[in-house]
Formats: structure tokens, sequence, C-alpha cells
């Protein structure tokens, strides 16, 4: 059942180039906030990414899943790919949950950086190996862009709490972040990943949570993808919109408001139809300390554990990351 008001679409144009101070964008922050709070869940539009980016970036990834499997086995991880030494970033293939699967981290990251950095999760990849230049332009575009509207989203997260926007610095820094661009391929899969316990549907992808601050997704026109409603535990379809991106709350932000803004379950459903989504994990910089009163307190020296150290733990249920 498709519930538009279940999930509610908002018009960001109001917050873009860090423009938090009009009304407009006051309106336009309590409606985020409300979303948040309720559902966790909700589409935006006017969100400054053509439809020509968006259409260039599915055929990027779409030419990737077509291609032959020694081809994307070039940026397979180590456990599929020997000769390889990444783990974390890479392509995975169908045989793990049912879908193929393609992560890319900052496209920033250089070799050197990353041998310099030492950390499990700053993997450099070399996309050379499987796109032409014009490709991972881009991918690279996107990234940025994306990147950019994750970041205004959180700004907006911020006002909320009355503070100044640009503490997002302290929380995302582009060479230290773990946000990962993520390209899911659902062949024409011959039986479901899983029946849910709840309701006995068949299901394309498990029933979850993410991990991050929010998760900005295209999904294709396909569809499939449904959110609970935390208070009737009743699942509705997040509606097709060529225009919006969907946005979902992850533990990490839960986790900084205090639960305020709650992950959310979500799910996809088994409907044996090859489609392609992109969701973008925002993520924090890996030695962002966690705190879970970062957002309401006014203190500035917090304490906590990694950032690093709080993914690692909420990756460990997801079977593509058993490596």
């Amino acid at each position: 059942m498709i519930n538009k008001k279940i999930i509610p679409t908002i018009n960001i144009s109001s917050l873009l180039d860090n423009k938090f101070n009009s009304q407009k964008s006051f309106e336009t922050i309590k409606n985020i906030e409300k979303a948040c709070v309720e559902i966790g869940f909700f589409q935006v539009t006017g969100h400054g990414i053509s439809l020509n980016k968006i259409k260039k970036i599915c055929e990027v990834g779409n030419k990737f899943f077509k291609s032959k499997k020694k081809v994307k086995k070039k940026l397979a991880p180590k456990k599929w790919n020997k000769s390889n030494k990444n783990i974390y970033r890479g392509y995975f293939p169908n045989d793990v949950n049912g879908k193929e699967g393609l992560d890319i981290g900052d496209l920033r990251i250089t070799s050197n950086y990353s041998k310099k950095t030492k950390n499990q999760y700053i993997e450099y990849l070399n996309l050379n190996k499987c796109f032409s230049k014009k490709s991972i332009k881009i991918l690279s575009d996107y990234f940025d862009n994306i990147f950019l509207l994750s970041e205004t989203l959180f700004k907006s997260i911020i006002k909320i709490y009355k503070k100044n926007p640009d503490l997002s610095k302290e929380v995302f820094s582009r060479l230290k972040t773990l946000s990962t661009l993520r390209f899911n391929y659902y062949p024409n899969q011959t039986k479901p990943v899983e029946i849910s316990k709840q309701d006995g549907v068949a299901l394309g992808c498990e029933t979850h949570v993410d991990s991050g601050i929010f998760t900005v997704l295209y999904q294709d026109k396909k569809g499939g993808l449904q959110v609970q409603n935390r208070k009737t535990k009743k699942w509705h379809d997040v509606p097709f919109n060529k225009k919006a991106l969907v946005v979902n709350t992850g533990r990490a932000l839960e986790f900084l408001s205090k639960k305020k803004f709650k992950a959310t379950n979500h799910r996809v459903l088994w409907n044996k139809k090859e489609r392609m989504s992109i969701p973008f994990f925002f993520e924090p910089s890996y030695d962002f300390k966690m705190h879970n009163s970062y957002l309401s307190s006014k203190d500035r020296t917090h304490k906590g554990e990694n950032y690093e150290k709080f993914l690692n733990k909420s990756l460990k249920k997801f079977i593509e990351y058993q490596r």
C-alpha cells in the first residue's frame, strides 16, 4: 500500500548553498525534524542533483553489472579475488545474499593516502581496472554532489539544536569519511533471500536498519523498498518519484541524538525483476568521537569511541561484510 502521508516529500531547495536562516528554510527544517522523529524516512525534491546526472550514474552502474564476471571481479575484495588487497571496498557477487554490489569510498583517496593512513576502511580502489575516465568522472561528480546534499541535511539537524551548521566539519572530513556510494544490483532472483517472520512476505533484501547518519537513495521505478511504521509495525511501500531521492535515518544519528531520531526498519520485496538501486551511506570520519549527547551538549571536548569502532560493530550483522 502506497501511503504518501506516511512517507512525506520535502522540497529542500531553500536549504541549498547553506541558506539556513530564512523563514522558508525554518519551515523546511521543521518538516525534516517531523519526518525523522515520526517515521525516519522521507523523500527530498529540489535537492540540486539534475535528472541528467542521475540518469548518467545509473548508466554507469548498469554497464558495470552487465559486464563479464571476470571484469567485475577485478574490483572484488580479497575474499573473492585473492590477488587484491582491498577488504572493505569493491565488488561483491550475488551468491552472497542474492544481490550484486559495488562499494565505492571517497574518490579523492589516493593509493599513497590510503597507505599513509593505515585505516581498515580507508582503501584505495583502482577504478581504472573496470571504468573509463569518463565514467570515473561521473562517479566522482555524483559522490561530490550527494556528499554535499547529505551534509546539508545534517546541517539542518544541527540547526534543530540551535547550533552553527559549520559544526558538521567536526563530524565529516572528506578524506577521513567512511561514507560509501553503493550500487545494489538485483538480478532475476530465483528465490527470496528470506521470508519475513513477521508477515510471511518474500524478501529480496533482509529487514534491517542502516549504520550511518543518513542514507540517501535513488531507487528505480521498479521499486520494492518498504519502510515499517514504528507505531503500527505495518509495512508501507516507498513510492517512486523520478525527481526525488529517498532519505532515511541511521544508527549513528540515533546515537548522537540520544534516540530522538531513531533508525527505522526497512526491507526490499522479492519481485523477480532485474533492478538497481543506488544508496549513499553518509558516514562520519573514522576518528570522530561518538558521544551520545554530541548534538545537545554545549561541551566541545567530547569523549567516546571512534566512529570506526561503532561502524565495525554495526556491520557484523550484514552477511556481505563478513570478510
